[in-house]
């Protein structure tokens, strides 16, 4: 594993010195390996729960009755969920252990997704998504936990391959949503169900992992005396309210997080509307998601190497702006050239994880920087699916809400620019490592 790729998720060397070792002891030899599998399976279902429905959602919209503007808000509803219970994650982490929640979290996304077809209004529908959307919200944050608990020496081949395997199941949700559902009669509610068949094999696995791993922890913290000493403790680090680079980083995930889940929420509607075919126009959004797949290696490396990532978010941005331009004058005529450059612009995640890394000096700071940026991020970014929902009710047309979101990307890039320059939250606040 290269100097880079370490230094993009955990800091330099000194730094990650200080991270007392993972536990080591107690633990039955066919764990690791069938750690690798379920993290890879948990991260197949990060978001086929949203994905699929926007393969769908022209259908779900009218067999349900919903309004643009409660279409809007079920769009807006990953962000929320993403806020609200990813907060509690390292809290029940502490209580119960990250593996335990993980295999919790995704019992959550079985239910909710085996429960929300037979939903017969618009807002039982919204209950069984949350039900999910809480168990993705939990995996997301716990999942480079246990990455770097229990893999140590291999933190960014594994996070890799996660991240890998989120790009991969966003982009065949999206691609295989439509056609599996007319082969197999052509409802929405079925085929909004066959995702659960994925979630429940990923929770029969977890369940001996999570046995397993509890064992062992018990095990560890007899023989050490107490596990508590363990954890980096949150309360540990700079006041992160107090620095502009945090806000900007909060800022920054907003606003790109606002761009990401309208893009996995209406672009197929946008290209329906447009006359392309709605199996074309899920194929389309696959191709928007898998670009996160190469991009997802490429960029927190070339990050890591650069004092200031400021160029990187601009290039993005100005990906994005030609993505949304393109919608606007020609939405069918460039439409794969346009899903292309809008994947690029979405890569924007990537960059700000790794950009959180590296604002940050001490291990307790970057726990409390990511908390803090991730939290408030989601928490801006939940309004935008919601008001392009508006727009595009009132208006009778995708004019004004493509012209909202081109210029919610000048932000961005400003944003992007000074959360890129090479300065700490430590610094900032006044604090040494």
């Amino acid at each position: 594993m290269s100097d880079e790729e370490t230094n993009t998720l955990t800091r330099p060397a000194a730094d990650r010195a200080t991270v007392p070792a993972p536990p080591t002891t107690a633990q039955p030899a066919w764990l690791g390996p069938l750690l690798i599998v379920g993290i890879v399976l948990a991260a197949l279902n990060l978001r086929p729960a949203i994905t699929s429905l926007g393969a769908l959602f022209e259908e779900t919209r009218t067999g349900l009755g919903m309004s643009g503007t409660v279409a809007g808000l079920i769009t807006s509803v990953p962000a929320l969920c993403f806020a609200v219970f990813g907060v509690t994650a390292p809290r029940l982490s502490r209580r119960f252990g990250p593996v335990a929640v993980v295999c919790a979290g995704m019992a959550a996304v079985a239910a909710g997704l085996l429960i929300r077809p037979f939903a017969g209004g618009a807002a039982g529908f919204l209950a069984a998504s949350a039900l999910s959307l809480a168990g993705i919200a939990l995996t997301n944050v716990l999942l480079p936990v246990i990455v770097k608990r229990y893999f140590p020496d291999r933190v960014g081949t594994m996070t890799g391959l996660y991240s890998m395997a989120l790009a991969a199941g966003t982009s065949l949700a999206a691609a295989a949503t439509v056609p599996l559902t007319a082969a197999l009669g052509g409802s929405w509610r079925t085929g909004l169900l066959m995702w659960a068949a994925l979630a429940l094999v990923a929770v029969l696995l977890w369940l001996p992992i999570a046995r397993a791993a509890r064992r062992a922890d018990r095990a560890q913290a007899a023989a050490a005396g107490s596990g508590e000493g363990a954890a980096v403790r949150t309360d540990a680090g700079p006041r992160v309210v107090r620095s502009r680079t945090a806000w900007a980083l909060a800022c920054y995930f907003g606003l790109q997080a606002t761009g990401a889940y309208i893009t996995m929420g209406w672009l197929p509607q946008i290209f329906r509307d447009a006359g392309v075919s709605a199996s074309t126009a899920g194929v389309l959004l696959a191709v928007t998601m898998v670009m996160g797949v190469p991009l997802a290696f490429v960029i927190p490396g070339l990050a890591g190497r650069m004092r200031n990532q400021g160029a990187i978010a601009v290039t993005l941005g100005v990906f994005g702006l030609t993505g949304y331009l393109g919608l606007y004058f020609a939405p069918a005529a460039g439409a794969w050239a346009w899903a292309l450059l809008l994947g690029v612009s979405n890569c924007a995640f990537p960059l700000v994880i790794t950009m959180i890394g590296l604002r940050a000096k001490s291990p307790a700071g970057v726990v409390r920087l990511s908390a803090f940026a991730q939290s408030t991020g989601y928490l801006i970014s939940i309004p935008g699916p919601l008001v392009i929902g508006t727009l595009y009710q009132h208006s009778g047309g995708w004019d004004l809400p493509l012209a909202l979101m081109a210029g919610l990307l000048v932000p961005q890039i400003a944003l992007g620019v000074l959360a890129g320059r090479d300065r700490t939250i430590e610094d900032e606040c006044g604090m040494g490592d």
